[in-house]
């Protein structure tokens, strides 16, 4: 991150696209980490927070949103800091109370987390303070209806989760539902060209210096899915796809087959966009198409993640 200028007392753990980004904030009195990452990868995640914080406690977690790779760490991070305080954005607060995996999304797409937590709300207009800054919370919906994204005012950094990466954005779940959603990403671009950050800080990939040709990159992705949302539930399962094959590395066709016809999320998009073409040839093409883009390799039964 060479010429980056973050507020002081901020490391960011750039991760691979299984896991979020983890954003740690040490300050003179509190410590806090913005997003856990994934559940595999939760010992890691735990390993790197104790060696930066040198054996120190870790008193506040916060979730930008509860997507599987945001919160799927935070469980063994509670189990190895009890007094650990988790804030999670007020939308699906219910949900983790009664811990509904499937209304949380983590059946449907396939994913796992393991069960957590919360002690309180990252509610949008207030300010929170972390490594003895006044940080912006504020809502950014569209890849996920309940996101945030936090903004410091002074050094004009913004952590902006999933709602905007330097080459594009996440993928937009609501509209894999049959909601509509993509409004809901051009009034958060708004939102982030108001706020006019120097540094981004994302949800995937590494900390980068905001420009307009970020934005406008992402609003002519953004323009082409809304003129043509089978080109964005094609994205959207191709995304799911390699999520699959990021964790579990290998696999038979046959179970990756298996595994995409029982998840609700690859049902939706099939009998919306493609129910003519069954399941398991849909998944033939798919997996082609990850092959010739060299996210996948496929070697007679078995499928790899390259």
């Amino acid at each position: 991150m060479t010429g980056i200028q973050l507020p002081n007392g901020i490391q960011v753990f750039e991760r691979g696209w299984l896991s979020s980004n983890n954003i740690l904030f040490i300050g003179a009195q509190s410590s806090a980490l913005v997003d856990s990452g994934y559940s595999t990868h939760a010992e890691l995640t735990t390993g790197l927070v104790s060696a930066a914080l040198q054996q120190g406690p870790l008193d506040l977690l916060l979730n930008t949103h509860l997507h599987s790779d945001h919160c799927g760490g935070n469980a063994v991070l509670q189990g190895n800091y009890p007094e650990l305080q988790t804030l999670i954005p007020p939308g699906h607060a219910s949900l983790v109370s009664s811990w509904d995996p499937v209304a949380l999304n983590y059946v449907p797409s396939g994913q796992h987390c393991p069960r957590f937590k919360f002690d309180g709300l990252l509610l949008p207009g207030t300010e929170i303070q972390l490594a003895d800054t006044a940080w912006q919370i504020h809502a950014a919906p569209g890849h996920d209806p309940h996101s945030v994204i936090l903004f410091e005012p002074q050094s004009q950094t913004l952590i902006s989760a999933d709602a905007l990466w330097e080459k594009g954005f996440g993928v937009v779940f609501p509209e894999l539902e049959g909601d509509a959603a993509f409004d809901e990403v051009a009034a958060t671009f708004d939102l982030i060209e108001r706020l006019d950050p120097c540094w981004v800080i994302p949800g995937h990939g590494p900390v980068f210096r905001y420009r307009a040709e970020v934005l406008a990159y992402a609003r002519a992705r953004l323009n082409a899915f809304v003129k043509s949302p089978d080109r964005h539930a094609h994205h959207a399962v191709k995304v799911l796809l390699k999520f699959k094959l990021l964790d579990q590395q290998q696999l038979p066709f046959a179970d990756f087959v298996d595994w995409a016809a029982n998840t609700r999320y690859f049902q939706l998009i099939h009998q919306r966009f493609v129910p003519s073409v069954p399941i398991d040839r849909w998944m033939e093409q798919l997996t082609q198409e990850l092959v010739r883009s060299a996210a996948a390799r496929r070697e007679g039964d078995m499928v790899y993640n390259a």
